[in-house]
């Protein structure tokens, strides 16, 4: 599929073989703060999850990604649409990169890669982010996307004894 196929990077279907990777990423507590988890994920939770990744995003309202760096293969992050409305034409997109490939424009290119297949083949109206403040990359990565600041929920996340606000980011499809 050209559409999920970038310079430097290929969005792709979750596989089985993903298990180990999806197993690292889940249970890195230091991106429990964005998934908005407080428990590790067991290998057999994480098996059952790929056995159902096969749903349509019609039925599951979530489309997961692999981020695999094209030259090597490696899978370097996961990129996500999630509260997929149908109705409305919208959903929720988050990204993450590991720590190990960040800095390199690879969630440059995935972002794009998803804004232009949200738009295109899932016909959707907007997509929609929610930041933490704090979260400079982030913002800076989406704003390089023309996505905007539409408002901000104060006092949102709570992490590690702090309350956080979180920043809604809005890209309309024009």
């Amino acid at each position: 599929m050209n559409t999920l196929q970038g310079v430097h990077t290929t969005l792709r279907a979750l596989e089985p073989e993903d298990l180990d990777f999806l197993f690292q990423i889940e249970n890195n507590e230091s991106f429990w703060e964005f998934s908005h988890t407080q428990t590790p994920f067991s290998k057999f939770l994480l098996k059952q999850y790929l056995e159902n990744a096969h749903l349509d995003i019609y039925q599951a309202k979530q489309l997961r990604l692999v981020i695999e760096e094209n030259e090597s293969k490696k899978s370097i992050g996961m990129i996500d649409l999630f509260d997929f409305n149908p109705q409305h034409k919208r959903a929720g997109i988050g990204i993450l990169i590991h720590p190990d490939f960040q800095q390199k424009g690879y969630a440059f290119e995935a972002l794009q890669l998803l804004i232009n297949y949200s738009f295109t083949h899932l016909q959707l109206h907007q997509l929609f982010a929610n930041i933490t403040h704090d979260n400079f990359n982030s913002i800076q990565l989406f704003k390089k996307h023309h996505f905007k600041e539409v408002g901000v929920k104060k006092d949102w996340t709570y992490n590690k004894g702090i309350y956080k606000d979180e920043i809604l980011f809005q890209l309309i499809n024009e």
